[in-house]
């Protein structure tokens, strides 16, 4: 069973422990992390996106952040983002690889095979320049369909208008563009 921290509004854990599924029907306050692989290819920036498996509990099938997790109780925002990484790419990198972008609230509620799904998060982004193969990632295929580079254009206009294929979640693409200097 996954135990999360119930954080207050900054992210700090409380002190108190919440099972995922709990966590989920109610919609108490979590804290997840969110991790970008970026390149450049001239003046075009690329992000890579995880397609979803199809028996993910929210936003099945979809196209989303490069990797991303919750932090499971105890564990520090950066740890967890070096281990999902690793878990769902198969890629490895140093803390010092990582940029931290912020956090940002993310709160929604959504049906989902059948159930009420309520996400109420806090989000520590990161991102990571490197220009890795599509052929030199390893998924987690538990987890993962694919993982495909798009240009963040694409993906910012696929969200904006609400394409129902793509679900990263238009506050941790726009923190992204911010910390990258791109316009909005």
């Amino acid at each position: 069973m996954e135990i999360f921290d119930i954080c207050d509004e900054e992210g700090r854990p409380t002190g108190e422990t919440v099972s995922r599924q709990e966590a989920h029907e109610k919609g108490i306050l979590h804290r997840t992390v969110h991790i970008w692989l970026v390149k450049r290819e001239g003046e075009e920036v690329f992000v890579l996106l995880q397609k979803r498996a199809r028996n993910k509990d929210s936003f099945p099938g979809c196209w989303d952040t490069s990797s991303a997790g919750h932090i499971m109780a105890g564990d520090a925002p950066l740890e967890s983002a070096l281990r999902e990484l690793e878990e769902e790419l198969g890629l490895s990198a140093a803390p010092e690889d990582l940029r931290f972008g912020g956090t940002l609230h993310v709160r929604f509620e959504e049906v989902f095979h059948g159930s009420l799904f309520r996400e109420n998060e806090i989000i520590f982004l990161y991102w990571l320049e490197r220009d890795v193969p599509e052929e030199e990632i390893r998924i987690q295929e538990e987890e993962l369909e694919d993982a495909v580079w798009f240009s963040y254009e694409e993906v910012k206009a696929a969200i904006e208008r609400r394409d129902p294929a793509f679900c990263a979640a238009p506050e941790s693409l726009a923190v992204l563009g911010r910390a990258l200097g791109l316009p909005e």
